[in-house]
């Protein structure tokens, strides 16, 4: 069972369609959140899920007050639950008078990064962990222009895996494991 941890929406429970999505345990994205808010990076900020799956991360954002969310996913079964659980947050947000810019992609993310023009503050990427490391480094590499000055990426993989390359223009400023989950910190 997939929740929100925090924020206006706090508890609410997710969908999530069987054996289509890994969701980030609760555990871990406690983490990633306490630390987010910690630095004062969520709050008025525009954040890019990437493989959304449940949606979780950015849906978690927007219960925490950022300023829009855009959830991208290909798998169809998956954007099903992504938009439940969209609608589900923003009547949690419009209850509280408050407004966030919740939209969903169905398409690939390098699709995604090769036709949108937009820029990011925050961006998690958590891709199932079958995804080669060479599609992960070529999706960062297409990602640097959408990030803005300061920007903030958060990568999740395998334990077993090592770091992607990463592209110049982005860094590693901190490495967290959570058993079979690493959380890498990347900023421009």
């Amino acid at each position: 069972m997939t929740r929100i941890i925090g924020g206006i929406a706090g508890s609410r429970t997710l969908a999530s369609p069987a054996k289509v999505t890994r969701p980030t345990s609760d555990r871990i994205r406690e983490s990633i959140f306490n630390r987010l808010e910690a630095l004062n990076l969520i709050a008025g900020s525009d954040v890019l899920d990437l493989y959304a799956g449940t949606g979780a991360l950015g849906l978690e954002a927007a219960s925490r007050g950022c300023r829009s969310v855009m959830l991208v996913e290909q798998h169809k079964q998956a954007l099903g639950g992504i938009i439940t659980n969209q609608r589900m947050i923003k009547a949690a947000l419009q209850k509280e008078e408050l407004d966030c810019d919740i939209r969903a992609e169905g398409k690939s993310v390098s699709s995604y990064l090769t036709t949108f023009s937009g820029k990011f503050d925050l961006v998690f990427i958590d891709p199932p962990y079958e995804i080669t490391n060479t599609e992960i480094a070529e999706n960062l590499e297409a990602l640097l222009p959408h990030l803005n000055v300061d920007a903030v990426v958060v990568l999740e993989r395998s334990s077993r895996t090592p770091i992607p390359e990463l592209p110049e223009g982005l860094s590693v400023t901190e490495e967290k494991s959570y058993g079979d989950t690493v959380v890498y910190w990347l900023a421009n």
